[in-house]
């Protein structure tokens, strides 16, 4: 995603509008010339990459669409790493330990670091040259990391990115924004409701699969503290929302007056004839690091036990609850199991609301031990699904007793 520097929004009204590219020859060329740069660069220096990306810019009136393309190109498709024969710091540690032998001196030379390069290089047996000393001894630096590789995106597809990104910073300070999916096929809304799991989004649905869903998203700013990491959240929701077929969404938005300093309120609306592109693959990402290692710890598992991802919805009155997982046994029970980590205490009371209106007998909770659900007035009796507590990890084994 972009910065917010290189963020190009209007505001008609209260209405906020985001900069579009269009999918034009003059944009493609200009898509284009970056790329190239960026493939010449390869084997070079970072500081050596942004000389030349100074150069291209130049005075251009363009320099603000040219310096997100670039940072797109450098965040998304660019590996930058340090290279040097040991580590920087270990050498700098030597090299001065070598200097502080030295009578001190007022003014260090080139000539001065050429003595100290050698010196060291012999002590390492000339295994290390002292030209590697001398190149590698910053090496850390970030204008000094090395572009070791550059997977070149299709110029295309380099300003569908672009402004896809343009439209994701409107959300970095979204107070609230409500997303409304139209009846579409039951695995679009699986794949949709995983990603807000995913990026831990403090989501509120109401509606069933038949009919849609109206989803409530608090954003960054209604926190207690505006949450920067939270807006970016809500941001990397968006190339998600792409694959989903019929949807609309409205936010409020938190804005800056330009000349007064002075907050004010922004709306911005978006749907699914948008025209944006997602660069996300279609795929059924776990939920969080904790689902994919009790999931990798299950596949090690000797049961007959078969732990599914793929979970049927269970509608409630106003909402539905999507499991983590469903363990299914060959002589045809079955078990939806649900990971509870760390929600603020209206959320944690809305997860138990809602499994006490699902009184669904095969539900399992796996309820951290780290929650304060008495501070949140949760109480665990309320429910019918059967409790399992875990510290740092779910073990496998503490599901199957369970179960068994």
């Amino acid at each position: 995603m972009l910065p917010s520097e290189l963020l190009s929004h209007r505001q008609n009204g209260e209405t906020i509008i985001p900069k579009h590219l269009k999918i034009d020859d003059r944009n493609l060329e200009l898509a284009i010339d970056l790329i190239t740069c960026f493939e010449e660069a390869v084997g070079k220096t970072q500081g050596e990459l942004d000389n030349q990306l100074q150069e291209f810019e130049g005075d251009r009136p363009d320099y603000r669409i040219i310096r997100g393309l670039a940072h797109l190109l450098k965040s998304s498709f660019s590996t930058f790493e340090v290279v040097s024969p040991l580590s920087p710091q270990e050498l700098r540690d030597r090299v001065f330990a070598l200097s502080a032998q030295s009578i001190p001196s007022l003014h260090a030379t080139s000539q001065t670091l050429s003595t100290l390069a050698d010196k060291l290089s012999q002590e390492l047996n000339r295994e290390v040259l002292p030209e590697q000393i001398r190149t590698g001894l910053y090496a850390d630096l970030q204008e000094n990391r090395i572009l070791t590789q550059f997977d070149a995106p299709a110029a295309e597809s380099l300003l569908h990115r672009y402004n896809l990104s343009q439209v994701q910073g409107i959300f970095y300070r979204a107070s609230q924004m409500t997303l409304n999916a139209h009846r579409n096929v039951p695995g679009e809304y699986k794949l949709l409701f995983r990603y807000l799991k995913l990026f831990q989004l403090m989501a509120y649905i109401e509606g069933d699969a038949d009919h849609g869903f109206t989803i409530t998203i608090d954003g960054p700013t209604s926190l207690f503290k505006p949450s920067t990491r939270y807006g970016l959240a809500i941001a990397k929701l968006i190339p998600a929302l792409l694959h989903v077929t019929k949807w609309s969404l409205s936010a409020t938005l938190q804005t800056r007056d330009l000349f007064t300093g002075k907050e004010k309120i922004g709306r911005f609306t978006l749907n699914s004839d948008c025209g944006l592109v997602t660069h996300y693959p279609p795929g059924k990402p776990y939920d969080s690091m904790l689902e994919a290692s009790f999931a990798d710890r299950w596949d090690s598992l000797k049961t007959d036990w078969v732990l599914e991802r793929e979970v049927d919805l269970i509608p409630i009155p106003g909402s539905v609850i999507i499991p983590d997982f469903r363990l299914v046994h060959p002589d045809g029970r079955s078990y939806l199991l649900e990971i509870v980590g760390y929600w603020r205490p209206e959320y944690l009371q809305k997860k138990f609301a809602q499994a006490r209106k699902a009184d669904c007998d095969n539900l399992i909770l796996a309820i951290s031990e780290r929650l304060n659900l008495e501070k949140a007035g949760v109480k665990v009796s309320d429910t019918t699904a059967k409790i399992i507590w875990f510290k740092d990890k779910l073990l496998p084994k503490a599901v199957l007793e369970v179960i068994e």
